[in-house]
Parts: C-alpha cells; structure tokens; sequence
C-alpha cells in the first residue's frame, strides 16, 4: 500500500475567497436543488496524498470549494465530474440484490447509451438489518486521493468484464464513470473532487491491485466472469501539488448524484480522470456518520470512434 502524506488543504467555490460559514444558509439561483442551503461554505481540511518517503515531501496548502449554487459550471469532458439532479426509487440501500434489482436500471437510463455496471460499494458505519439479525457491516468513506483505474487498468476492465464484446467496443469511445450519491443529506466527510485539468499525468503514481475472487456481476449486456485470486488491477495515487483545484458540494443530498470520471479512452484534450477522496470537515465532525452509495459503470459510445 502507497504511504501517504497529509496536506492542510481548503475546498471552496471558485468565486468565493472568504473563509466565512456565517452567511452559508442562504439560497441562491441558478443551483440544482433550490430547497437546499446553497451560499458556497469553503472547507480547510487536511488531504491524504502519495508520499515517496519521510524528507521529500513538502508541506502543500490544499483547498476544497464549495461548488452549491454553481452546479452546472461543471461537466464530465472538461472538469472531470458532474452533478445531475437524479432520483431514485430505492431507500434503504441495505440488500445487494434490491439495489441491482432497482438501482442499476436507473443508472444505466441515467448514462445512456451503452452501459454495463460492474459494481456497487455501500459506505457507511454499521446500520441495523432490520430482520432479526446481527447488523451489517458497510466500509467507510476513503481518505486518500486517488483514482479508481489508471490508464492501464481502464482498457482491462472491459476486456475482463465483457470479453467477447471487447473487440467491437474497443472500436469506439469507452469510458469508467462513478456514480456517487448520498443516502442521507452529507455534512460529515463529504466527497471532494479535483478538478481534471489541475492534475498533470506526472503526478500519478500507478499502485497495483490484487483482486480476491467474488462472484460475477449481471447488468444489461450480460454476466461477468469471476476474478482469479491472483488477478492483478492498477489504481492512480497522486502527489500533492500547489495547482489542484478541489471541489465539492455543501449538503450534498440523495438527490444529487455526482459523477466522476475514473477513465477515458478519448485522447482528444477532454478530462480523462479525476482524483477524489473523503475530507473532514471539522465544523461537521460531530454530526452522524456519512453515509453513501457509489455505483461503477462502463460507458460505450459507439457511435463515438476511436
């Protein structure tokens, strides 16, 4: 596992350069949800990134920006990630099988064109069943800044869950897309995102991952294989850097689900990744564990070639 180094960082809206939360309960025009609080509340947090080792790392002031009330400044080609307006029928988010059942058709109406999901993480501390037996156990949110697949792993994904379609979607556009949404309304370790084109390719650091075998996942275009034991993914961690530019959403709620773009196959000058990570928000800390969905989704744009 790459070791990481902590970073003081502050995440704000763009246009707003004041550290001041007092006025944070005002609306304004032009957000995707008018019933939520939405006067941008900057966030100076500490950030997880890649460290090489213990004297070559300096300390980096990160910050993270309110983007609530700007929502649609924001899109997947040029910055990376996205905030739809997007509700869904699911509630609970507790059964596996109901959140495939409910969950995954949505998703893929919601990206349209051609879609298959491969996966799905429930994030939150542990929650009461509700039948009788023992709690379930969820994983917590990740305080690292990173990307789900790097460059590499990107193409291996459709090969390892589609491979007799492989050969004829690799023919065009290809993309591995996030689809993050609260199950409650977020104010404890919101997700924070930095902006594509404020991270240069130098930065990341390939970290291999070796895959336990699970049982294969069923979407619209058919079922995975399973993994092999010893099966080997790549992620992206990232070094700290004076020039990231670091977003999220004040009270993110279930109705506004973030898109991040882990991967594209376009070379094109669009987005091709964003990194992302958990962040503590100390004037929230005491507030109830965050909890949140995140379902992973390969894109195809056919018609897109490459």
């Amino acid at each position: 596992m790459a070791s990481a180094a902590t970073n003081r960082s502050r995440v704000q809206e763009p246009s707003k350069t004041q550290d001041d939360h007092s006025d944070c309960l005002t609306k304004q025009p032009g957000s995707i949800n008018q019933d939520v609080e939405s006067r941008p509340c900057d966030v100076t947090t500490d950030l997880n990134y890649f460290k090489v080792n213990e004297d070559d790392h300096p300390h980096v002031p990160d910050y993270s920006h309110d983007i609530r009330g700007n929502e649609f400044l924001y899109a997947l080609d040029t910055n990376g990630f996205q905030i739809v307006k997007h509700a869904s029928k699911e509630r609970d988010f507790i059964n596996d099988e109901q959140i495939k059942r409910i969950c995954y058709p949505e998703i893929e109406e919601l990206l349209g064109t051609v879609v298959f999901i491969f996966n799905h993480t429930v994030r939150r501390g542990t929650v009461d069943s509700h039948i009788g037996c023992k709690p379930l156990a969820f994983r917590g949110p990740i305080y690292r800044v990173h990307i789900d697949q790097s460059y590499t792993a990107g193409p291996k994904r459709v090969s390892h869950h589609l491979p007799d379609e492989a050969p004829a979607l690799f023919k065009g556009r290809y993309q591995i897309i996030n689809v993050w949404r609260p199950i409650k309304t977020i104010l404890k370790d919101p997700l924070g995102v930095a902006e594509a084109g404020s991270v240069e390719d130098s930065g990341l650091v390939s970290i291999k991952l070796i895959y336990q075998d699970k049982e294969g996942e069923t979407s619209s275009l058919g079922k995975t294989p399973q993994h092999n034991p010893d099966e080997e993914g790549e992620t992206f961690s990232v070094r700290a850097s004076l020039n990231h530019r670091w977003y999220y959403l004040y009270k993110q709620t279930p109705e506004e689900v973030l898109l991040i773009k882990c991967f594209d196959s376009k070379t094109d000058g669009r987005a091709r990744r964003v990194p992302h990570t958990a962040f503590v928000n100390e004037e929230h800390e005491d507030k109830p564990e965050r909890e949140s969905i995140e379902i992973r989704a390969l894109v195809f744009h056919p018609d897109d070639s490459v």
